[in-house]
């Protein structure tokens, strides 16, 4: 059974393939050529032999034939040469009685050997014809030799060389055969290297493959290398997220805890009564942090194509501002939302961007200070891009702090947030192909994210 998968079985086709057809173009013209040679060649026997006979006809008077002629007549080669001989006259003089006929009565020069073929006992044969001026005792005439061969000697005997010459040529694709099955074998060598030595790194070891490679396979290892530093920078992102996200997870669980200890512990009704809502506060703080870690997991994943919806912003912007304006409002701030009348199209996920949103929006709420009076939303469009603004009138934010604002789990002062929101707000960015900045304002905060329209 044929393994296609073989690099080695299909490269030795690839080589060997062309090379039997082309040997066995060749060797088709080959034997044509030698069917072709070996005729000629047999028709110069046969012109000798006749030759032959007629000189010892003319030195013998037709007595005899020389024994060089007889080894001739015998051993030519295509076969035993019959022979007729004719004096002057037409007197019959040595061979056989009866000679073939050529079936072509057209009259040729007197003295011009003639070829042709016909049929003898029932045998196609090649004939000979030729005349002579001789001189026999006191006859001096014309002298006439027809020589013939079997043609089934002769095509036996050619077909014989073109077999020999088919085998010296089988021979010889099957030595290149061979010579390019183990030469494949030693081509690919390297790549068995390379692979043998890839098995025997450990799962852990993501090291760039320093072995030496033909050029051509140089683009896969420099593939397997980018791929190498990939899956190490991705590993080493989950761990470093891991160790950050159990480190953000224990300081919430710890006050959930405290805050559950000192409720079971509490010795009046109102002290239960306080203990009860810091508890509810803690548990809402840590399924925060929680559901803010897990959203920035998903958004480490690929981006799919399908899971990109072409929607209309505006109302991304209406879902969180009316669930994020209910907690605002309630805590005595101003709010409000400005925005276009007209539909404004982005392709992107829903959840994600509402998400953003209202990340936006609990950040200046959390980090607005003792100050913040007043936050709103903007929302404009361009030939090309939309963007929407979250600006407050609280501690404020520059934009040289970007670094560190959208930053994991980091914050430039301290608050009830976890360091997560504004760095949510730059992973959806980035994933919808957009951006967010800090812009320059007297007072405050201003941020600012920014989209592509869909088209």
């Amino acid at each position: 059974m044929i393994n296609h998968g073989s690099l080695r079985l299909r490269l030795f086709i690839l080589i060997l393939t062309p090379l039997v057809l082309l040997a066995v173009l060749l060797g088709f013209w080959r034997f044509m050529v030698a069917q072709k040679t070996a005729q000629e060649l047999f028709d110069d026997s046969l012109l000798s032999a006749g030759l032959a006979i007629s000189r010892d006809v003319a030195i013998s008077g037709g007595d005899a034939l020389s024994p060089t002629t007889r080894s001739l007549i015998r051993d030519a080669s295509g076969g035993e040469i019959f022979y007729h001989v004719t004096g002057p006259g037409g007197i019959y003089v040595t061979g056989y009685a009866y000679p073939p006929a050529s079936a072509n009565s057209s009259v040729q020069e007197a003295y011009k050997p003639q070829f042709f073929e016909a049929i003898y006992r029932d045998e196609p044969v090649r004939v000979l014809k030729m005349t002579e001026r001789v001189t026999l005792e006191n006859l001096v005439g014309d002298a006439t030799v027809t020589v013939w061969q079997r043609m089934a000697d002769r095509n036996a005997f050619a077909n014989e060389l073109s077999i020999r010459a088919g085998i010296v040529m089988g021979i010889l694709l099957a030595t290149l055969a061979v010579v390019v099955w183990f030469g494949v074998a030693r081509g690919l060598r390297p790549l068995l290297d390379l692979q043998d030595a890839i098995d025997l790194r450990s799962p852990d070891d993501l090291s760039e493959i320093k072995r030496p490679v033909p050029d051509e396979v140089q683009g896969v290892v420099k593939t397997l290398n980018r791929l190498f530093g990939q899956v190490e920078h991705s590993i080493n992102a989950h761990q470093v997220f891991i160790s950050e996200a159990a480190h953000q997870l224990r300081n919430p669980a710890a006050a959930v805890q405290s805050m559950a200890e000192a409720l079971r512990d509490a010795k009046t009704d109102d002290d239960r009564e306080k203990r009860i809502h810091e508890l509810v506060a803690a548990a809402k703080n840590s399924a925060t942090v929680a559901e803010q870690l897990l959203s920035l997991e998903r958004l480490r994943q690929p981006t799919h194509q399908d899971q990109m919806d072409e929607i209309d912003f505006r109302l991304v912007v209406e879902e969180a501002s009316a669930e994020m304006g209910v907690h605002i409002l309630a805590k005595g701030i101003e709010f409000d939302v400005t925005m276009p009348e007209t539909a404004i199209m982005v392709s992107g996920d829903r959840v994600f961007l509402t998400e953003a949103l209202k990340n936006l929006l609990d950040n200046a709420v959390k980090h607005g200070g003792t100050n913040l009076s007043r936050i709103s939303v903007v929302l404009q469009r361009d030939e090309c891009a939309v963007s929407v603004t979250v600006a407050d009138d609280g501690a404020g934010l520059s934009p040289d702090q970007s670094e560190a604002a959208f930053s994991r789990f980091s914050q430039l002062d301290y608050s009830e947030g976890s360091g997560l929101g504004l760095s949510i707000v730059s992973a959806v960015a980035q994933r919808h192909g957009g951006s967010v900045s800090i812009n320059q304002v007297e007072k405050g905060a201003s941020i600012m994210l920014e989209l592509p329209i869909a088209l």
